[in-house]
């Protein structure tokens, strides 16, 4: 989506309008420069934006458009991953953390109930994005996150061992089985299960793990105790012990597995595509293969961008996240950088020329946020575990009414 001259126009004398009482941001030194304040002399400000540090470059031409169009300087400050969450809930309150930050839609729950994140007005440019994506990024009605990539797991088929793709789950064991492989369907467990991984087949019984309102996930209406989770629980022991399903599997294993030819089927994100196309597999994306008929949806993750409640800048921050990364250049350079759909439907359409984004794309299509609800936490605290030992042998009926039992006890 390319933002209009006239909206861009609109919103840089909004932005130096507003500056001129904002001030700067608490984390940096100033050096943009805006208009005129108050006191006659040189306004100035700097908008400081943490970001994966793999990611600085990708930004970076974004950065200096604004900073060329407005006057204000955009501050990348390149971090570990696995530690901007954190930093950001510490440093917002005191006044030191970043105008704004990257991450996941699942650290919202957090964000929120810590008070370290400003709700955006979109305005009707939410339409622009794909729709699992703005659900993701609302929390409690408000939209919280500027999305820019939408991931979720897919099936990797083998096309030399399997040419067609099956036409559902049991189908998918049968064509593996055709051509000649004991255990033709991979997917990551280990001891203590993976059940982001068996999402998929879960909603297929129609037993997501909570339901929803027009704000999103209602911690009040768990349903995995549902009908179809029984039946989903039932259908858990016959797989592990029909041996489709296995605990001994970790990620490893199940990307050895079918990097060697012994499985046909590897239920993976894109993360893994790059491993199977340098083994020189010929590799094809497929929906996940539904047990029941039903679509068989999995969780979707999307990545995005977050604005301080503290922001001192928060129109000029808005304005940069709205009308700079929200543009397709910006979105496909994000995209370049990891391979990963981007969250704007244009520039998604864009990268999809490329098969194997396009094949996730499809998927993704029947995909489902996960969950971002601080409630959320009490759910994996007992959910792998369950499926793992229902796996192994325990009785899916009394196992699986325990872990609901567990998971209300822990709501409360």
């Amino acid at each position: 989506m390319k933002v209009k001259n006239t909206g861009r126009a609109a919103a840089t004398i909004a932005l130096v309008t507003t500056l001129g009482l904002a001030g700067c941001s608490t984390s940096e030194e100033p050096t943009g420069e805006t208009g005129d304040q108050s006191g006659g002399g040189e306004a100035s400000t700097t908008l400081t934006v943490w970001v994966d540090a793999e990611r600085v470059d990708s930004l970076q031409g974004a950065a200096d458009d604004y900073a060329e169009k407005t006057g204000v300087a955009v501050d990348l400050v390149g971090k570990d991953t696995a530690d901007i969450k954190d930093d950001f809930i510490q440093q917002v309150p005191t006044g030191e953390g970043p105008d704004i930050a990257m991450g996941a839609h699942d650290w919202l729950g957090e964000f929120s109930t810590n008070g370290v994140v400003a709700p955006l007005e979109m305005g009707d440019s939410a339409g622009d994005y794909l729709d699992v994506a703005i659900d993701a990024a609302t929390y409690d009605g408000n939209v919280y996150m500027l999305p820019y990539a939408v991931e979720n797991i897919a099936v990797l088929r083998n096309t030399e061992l399997v040419p067609e793709q099956p036409a559902d789950f049991a189908d998918m064991i049968a064509k593996g089985q055709d051509a000649g492989l004991d255990h033709p369907f991979v997917v990551e467990q280990g001891a203590e299960g993976n059940p982001y991984h068996l999402y998929p087949f879960q909603t297929a019984f129609g037993a997501p793990v909570f339901g929803t309102t027009d704000a999103g996930y209602d911690a009040t209406d768990l349903q995995l105790g549902s009908e179809g989770g029984e039946q989903f629980a039932a259908w858990l022991g016959e797989q592990g012990a029909a041996g489709h399903l296995n605990t001994d599997i970790d990620g490893d294993i199940a990307k050895q597995r079918f990097l060697d030819g012994d499985a046909a089927f590897w239920l993976t994100g894109p993360w893994n595509v790059a491993a199977a196309t340098d083994a020189g597999i010929d590799v094809a994306i497929d929906t996940v293969p539904s047990p029941t008929g039903e679509p068989a949806s999995p969780f979707a993750g999307v990545k995005g961008f977050f604005l301080s409640s503290e922001s001192e800048n928060k129109v000029a921050a808005s304005d940069f996240l709205l009308n700079y990364l929200g543009t397709e250049e910006a979105q496909l350079a994000l995209f370049e950088a990891g391979n990963i759909l981007p969250a704007l439907s244009t520039a998604a359409e864009t990268a999809s020329s490329d098969e194997i984004i396009a094949g996730f794309a499809e998927v993704g299509a029947e995909s489902v946020p996960m969950p971002a609800i601080p409630e959320m936490g009490s759910v994996w605290q007992y959910w792998g575990i369950a499926e793992a030992e229902i796996i192994n042998g325990a009785d899916p009926a009394e196992r699986w009414s325990k872990l609901v039992a567990d998971v209300e006890g822990a709501i409360g």
